[in-house]
């Protein structure tokens, strides 16, 4: 089925010298995304000033491999919101999701981690560190991949630098619990 051309556009693109050479600019250094790269593709070939070529919303789409409404909803944003809008991306504070571990959850599955194994188990799998963070309320879900990811690095000392102890306060560590750090995520020194 054809797309059906409209004869009134509400939004019409009018760029100024200065957009078009900033779009033109943009195209030929090829250094953003693709979707950028398209609506200042679908800006320059929609723009009906002197110097823009006026193309349909269908010739557009067709010579670009977009949608229509792709097209419709570049010509609303910069109508609306203007040309700066367009080649910004909207930032959504709620796309970020919320960490699951803080810094007291996090220390208290290192804890556990580090731990005796439940009875009938030979080592920790991250199915039961996820059951066991749960049944604890550590935290209210947590999914093993989740608990993977938060013990990636962690439990791996030789990796960083600061998990390092110089021998004296090793032994006082090792002889005191300190709930924060448990004794398996800290690493002797290396005797010399």
């Amino acid at each position: 089925m054809a797309a059906k051309e409209v004869a009134v556009k509400k939004y019409v693109v009018r760029l100024s010298a200065d957009e078009r050479a900033q779009l033109n600019d943009l195209i030929h250094k090829g250094k953003r995304s693709a979707q950028l790269l398209t609506k200042a593709r679908i800006l320059l070939k929609a723009d009906v000033s002197e110097a823009g070529e006026g193309w349909s919303d269908s010739r557009i789409a067709a010579a670009l491999n977009t949608s229509i409404a792709n097209i419709l909803r570049t010509r609303r944003q910069l109508v609306e919101e203007g040309f700066v809008a367009v080649l910004t991306r909207k930032y959504n504070p709620n796309s970020a999701g919320l960490r699951i571990f803080d810094g007291a959850a996090e220390a208290k599955l290192i804890t556990l981690a580090c731990g005796s194994v439940p009875e009938g188990h030979a080592k920790w799998t991250l199915r039961l560190l996820e059951e066991k963070v749960v049944e604890l309320h550590i935290v209210e879900r947590a999914s093993d991949n989740t608990i993977g990811r938060t013990l990636k690095n962690t439990l791996k000392p030789h990796l960083k630098q600061q998990w390092v102890i110089a021998p004296d306060a090793w032994r006082s560590i090792r002889d005191h619990t300190i709930p924060s750090v448990p004794s398996c995520a800290l690493m002797k020194p290396p005797s010399r």
